[in-house]
């Protein structure tokens, strides 16, 4: 019990340091409550109840750790900070409502849990029903996701510099969400997929019961992240009969890399250079897909050779994770504070 606490606790001071960091730089004042105390609360909350989550099913601290870094700093999480703060906190009691479920009855009793995991399903709804009776509309009802926020699953940064809803993870993680889907599908984990499907469904259907199809994507946005952590301890302890999955992982990262190059090299070609921005955006995701996939790479040849290296392996996938997650964190919140 000691331990578990100890390692809560670890992980609180850690997302907390992180997001006073992000914010810091746009305290105004020293007002005994500022606006941007509710964003770090809301973020830390996020990450902290992500983080619960995933000790359900991950092992490792470090893992569940960069679960819940991949949710409270999520593009999404993080883009909801242009709307009212409620929004982010809404955003931040998902995670926390799904523990009575991932942590409820078991035995006779377990069909119970299905019943639980409605909970942060009634939440949303209960938060827009009595929002609109005060006449506090935290995300607009007609907020919905469009085919062009598309975009944000392959190049979040580019999104946030054009001021697009962003969906979707930073690049590293990429890899860890390919090899978490195949862990996922091969455990048949029906409750997982059937909580994550719910979620797109409703994000991307019309506006019902004055709920803001926006926010069901906390709901995919927070199952993808475990998954990502899951994924992340799969590649960490793979062997030879994962070999194929971790060089998927290392493929898909390599693809996405010469994509966002290529869409780098239009936005250069642009008259007078009026596009470089944008294009230097795509080549900063370039860069990190190709982290990402060289990092996986390594892990696949040390799999090939059957080398247990498992110190090794989290070493170099949390550093390129940390590395990715603290530069596109830090530039999301310049660009909602500073264009938003």
């Amino acid at each position: 019990m000691g331990a578990r606490l100890g390692k809560l606790i670890a992980a609180g001071v850690i997302y907390g340091a992180f997001a006073v960091y992000l914010y810091c730089p746009y305290f105004r004042g020293p007002e005994a409550v500022r606006i941007e105390d509710l964003f770090v609360f809301n973020v830390c909350a996020a990450s902290l109840g992500c983080f619960v989550l995933s000790r359900r099913w991950l092992a490792g601290f470090w893992e569940s750790l960069f679960a819940g870094a991949v949710y409270g700093f999520s593009p999404f999480v993080l883009w909801l900070g242009k709307f009212h703060p409620s929004a982010g906190l809404l955003a931040a009691t998902v995670p926390w409502l799904f523990c009575p479920a991932a942590y409820g009855p078991r035995g006779r009793f377990r069909w119970l849990r299905w019943i639980l995991a409605l909970l942060p399903f009634l939440a949303i709804v209960l938060f827009f029903t009595v929002s609109a009776h005060f006449r506090l509309f935290a995300v607009p009802v007609e907020s919905r996701l469009q085919l062009s926020d598309l975009g944000g699953l392959i190049a979040p940064l580019a999104m946030a510099k054009r001021g697009e809803m962003l969906i979707g993870f930073y690049h590293v993680p990429v890899a860890s969400l390919v090899m978490g889907f195949s862990m996922l599908f091969a455990a048949r984990r029906l409750g997982v997929m059937i909580v994550l499907a719910s979620g797109v469904v409703l994000a991307l259907s019309r506006p019902f019961l004055q709920v803001s199809p926006v926010m069901w994507l906390t709901i995919p946005v927070l199952c993808c992240s475990v998954i990502i952590g899951a994924g992340m301890q799969g590649l960490i302890s793979a062997g030879s009969a994962d070999k194929g999955w971790v060089l998927t992982s290392a493929v898909t990262l390599g693809v996405l890399a010469i994509v966002t190059l290529l869409l780098a090299t239009k936005y250069f070609q642009v008259f007078a250079s009026l596009a470089d921005g944008y294009a230097r955006v795509f080549l900063e995701s370039a860069t990190m897909y190709i982290v990402g996939a060289v990092t996986a790479a390594i892990i696949f040849f040390s799999v090939r050779s059957n080398l247990r290296l498992a110190a090794v392996r989290l070493v170099l996938l949390a550093l390129a994770m940390a590395v990715d997650i603290f530069l596109g964190a830090r530039f999301i919140i310049d660009r909602i504070f500073k264009v938003g």
